[in-house]
């Protein structure tokens, strides 16, 4: 294989000098094999002053068919450049969706660890927040698919402190306490009618179940009438009900004697007693603070604080607090009521996070456990259910207590 090189070349004593020594060199060096690639790298290098013969082949090679087999090359360099941008360009969006999502987690579940509700709307974030591991798992996938590590470890942060948060609060029963033998068993209902429009619902429900104490939230004047008209008044012969329109009214039904009938401050009534239970007296208090909206959410804060102090002022004194509490155990305010001695039922017999709201929609298995029965020592709870009531965006919460 020879170099003809049109310009002339200046000859040493050592043969070819300068650029032709080069072109020479580069003329040994491509082989048939490498021909083409010695060809490519001419044009591709700007170097037009020289022509590639191979001795004996096909002839001299034009500047033309350099071009049309480096063209080729060129076009799939592009191709891969092409190919590998993509792939960065869409790491990119699922890197900041991720971050995005897991910015969201994070702030609910900091004021969760600093024992904190917060504003709005973190307070209502946080009823649900056991559902926070669906999008946590979902920005973890797409941090692993953007091969992002640092936010990778975030997510699996946020996955951790969700998990920790979402394990049941406070103690279980102790597992022989449906063998014990107490002073008197007996069962509690609590029921949200909504405005009254569940109260036929809780009327087949008292029939069938027959509990001894029966809390009633959102009685309004037709649930109170509703009531009386069905003789559950016979039935219950001792009552502290608090008649009022729309979601105010209240109603405290008992089978035990009641004593030193009264209610807590609120926007809505929480009526209480003293029941005597087998000769031993039990606080009995309704509970229905207001929900935390935006516009109410200093209030909510105030009825549970009110309800807190219920709580810690009955001593060692049998207490029952149940109802619509519009809370669960992820807010700091219920917690801080738990705090008092006070014992969930449901926690007590393994069913902390059995949603009970919003109960009227088809996602209903994605709510909150809002309503509840809490009890102090020497009560505890040997069974809880919850039931369906028509008309009502809550389950009723049925819990078999033993006092002991």
């Amino acid at each position: 294989m020879r170099v003809e090189n049109f310009d002339g070349c200046a000859t040493g004593p050592a043969g070819l000098v300068g650029k032709c020594a080069d072109e020479e060199k580069i003329a040994r060096t491509c082989t048939p094999l490498r021909v083409r690639w010695c060809t490519i790298k001419n044009v591709l290098t700007g170097d037009r002053n020289h022509r590639i013969k191979r001795d004996g082949s096909r002839g001299t090679v034009t500047e033309h068919q350099l071009r049309s087999t480096a063209r080729p090359v060129r076009a799939r360099h592009e191709r891969v450049r092409r190919e590998q941008r993509p792939r960065r360009t869409r790491r990119r969006p699922m890197a900041w969706f991720a971050c995005l999502v897991l910015a969201l987690l994070s702030v609910p579940l900091a004021f969760r660890g600093t024992n904190d509700d917060g504003p709005t709307p973190i307070a209502q974030f946080l009823a649900f927040l056991p559902w926070f591991l669906v999008p946590g798992w979902l920005a973890l996938l797409y941090t692993v698919l953007a091969r992002r590590v640092l936010l990778a470890a975030w997510a699996l942060a946020v996955l951790a402190a969700t998990v920790g948060y979402t394990l049941p609060q406070g103690p279980e029963a102790p597992a022989d306490a449906s063998e014990r033998t107490g002073k008197a068993r007996f069962r509690v209902l609590t029921a949200n009618v909504r405005y009254g429009e569940a109260t036929r619902a809780l009327v087949r429900t008292l029939r069938r179940e027959r509990p001894h104490l029966v809390a009633v939230q959102e009685c309004d004047t037709r649930c109170v009438e509703a009531l009386r008209s069905a003789r559950m008044y016979e039935n219950y012969p001792y009552r502290n009900i608090v008649e009022s329109g729309g979601a105010n009214g209240s109603a405290l039904l008992s089978t035990f004697p009641l004593a030193k009938e009264s209610s807590l401050p609120g926007r809505m009534a929480m009526p209480n007693a003293v029941a005597d239970i087998s000769g031993t007296s039990v606080n009995i208090q309704v509970a229905h603070p207001m929900p935390p909206n935006p516009e109410s959410l200093d209030t909510w804060r105030k009825e549970l604080r009110t309800l807190r102090s219920y709580g810690a002022s009955r001593g060692r004194t049998p207490t029952i607090v149940a109802g619509d509490f519009n809370s669960s155990q992820d807010h700091a305010a219920f917690r801080s009521l738990l705090r008092t001695g006070l014992n969930d039922a449901a926690r007590l017999t393994g069913q902390s996070r059995t949603p009970t709201w919003p109960n009227d929609t088809p996602l209903r298995f994605m709510g909150a456990q809002l309503d509840h029965v809490l009890v102090s020592d020497p009560l505890t709870a040997v069974d809880a259910r919850f039931l369906e009531l028509d008309g009502s965006d809550h389950l009723a919460v049925l819990a078999d207590l033993n006092l002991l």
